[in-house]
């Protein structure tokens, strides 16, 4: 059976003939005795009654659920793993909410493994249920906007979603080209509680800095822990937009069938597009993104004159002029020349 995937407003929805529950995907990541809180919604389809949620447990060696443990029923009728009882509740008891939101708490370590969802009712008046499968996720995300070099940004680090009473710590480090590592301080830590249920809330930490080339290539690393140990992180490679001067190497004055060799470069990103070409001419002598070099290995005095570096950086363009000189080899055959030109 085919199962479409589509991104929710928190979280992926999962579809099996036109049964949906909406969660994150991932591993839970929490330290023990700790809580959780594992946000969850569903849709049915038409003419079904939702009666009851059941949740299960698998083990982490057992990827395809094979033995599954009922942690959580509905029903308090019916009997749960002794280890889960009392430590899961349900945080809607109206199944009309369409809310199959779990809590655990006292998380112990053989909490560890995959953690399935059923929901059981009545089709048309007769007994039916559907089940989902997928892992859920609590690590951060952390967002970053378009970056320029002395714009002012904003990156922001939302933790997962965490049972009340839980509060952590968001620390930010900077591993720079060189591999050190530094830690940052977040301008503000707040909370945002979801729509879900006001049982669950998001830790967001903003960090404001001016952004310039040598933050261009690092990674940024947003790390959530509780009372001093590392719960999970998330790690990103920043990109900033920056333009350098344009710079040209290389001997603009030379003699007469001698090489001229001149290279025109940028520090940028994105690459600029790097052309050469002569004043009193639009012919292009070379293009190149980064730098470009141009040579004439056999200069004469027609040569000398001035040429033009166009870099061309997203919508900028900078140019810069330098002025070449050939001198000839001969002083006799030169002033025979200027004679001529005269």
């Amino acid at each position: 059976m085919l199962i479409n995937i589509w991104e929710s407003s928190w979280g992926r929805q999962h579809c099996v003939s036109g049964y949906c529950v909406t969660l994150n995907e991932g591993e839970v990541t929490v330290e023990a005795g700790l809580c959780v809180v594992i946000p969850c919604s569903y849709r049915t389809g038409d003419g079904f009654t939702p009666k009851h949620i059941a949740w299960y447990k698998c083990e982490v060696s057992e990827p395809r659920c094979g033995n599954p443990i009922m942690i959580f029923h509905t029903n308090n009728s019916i009997k749960v793993q002794s280890g889960f009882k009392a430590r899961v509740s349900f945080l809607e008891p109206d199944l009309s909410q369409n809310n199959c939101s779990i809590f655990i708490n006292k998380l112990k370590q053989s909490d560890s493994g995959s953690y399935h969802l059923r929901v059981i009712g009545e089709l048309n008046g007769k007994p039916d249920g559907f089940s989902f499968s997928p892992r859920v996720t609590l690590k951060p995300t952390v967002m970053i906007p378009t970056l320029t070099e002395g714009q002012q940004a904003t990156l922001t680090c939302t933790a997962p979603d965490l049972c009340s009473g839980s509060v952590p710590e968001i620390t930010w480090t900077w591993r720079g080209a060189g591999g050190t590592e530094s830690y940052i301080t977040g301008n503000s830590t707040d909370y945002k509680t979801e729509n879900l249920t006001d049982a669950t809330q998001s830790p967001v930490s903003t960090l404001t800095f001016n952004p310039s080339a040598k933050h261009h290539n690092t990674n940024v690393t947003c790390k959530i822990s509780f009372t001093g140990e590392t719960i999970t992180e998330e790690t990103s490679t920043l990109n900033v937009n920056y333009l350098k001067e344009v710079k040209i190497r290389g001997v603009t004055r030379v003699k007469e069938h001698e090489s001229l060799n001149l290279t025109c470069s940028v520090e940028s990103f994105p690459l600029s597009l790097i052309r050469w070409s002569r004043l009193s001419s639009d012919t292009n002598l070379k293009s190149d993104s980064r730098s470009a070099t141009f040579i004439i290995l056999n200069a004469t005095t027609k040569h000398a004159g001035q040429y033009v570096c166009t870099a061309q950086y997203m919508n900028n363009t900078l140019k810069e002029k330098v002025t070449v000189r050939v001198m000839c080899k001969f002083t006799i055959l030169c002033f025979q020349r200027k004679k001529q030109f005269f």
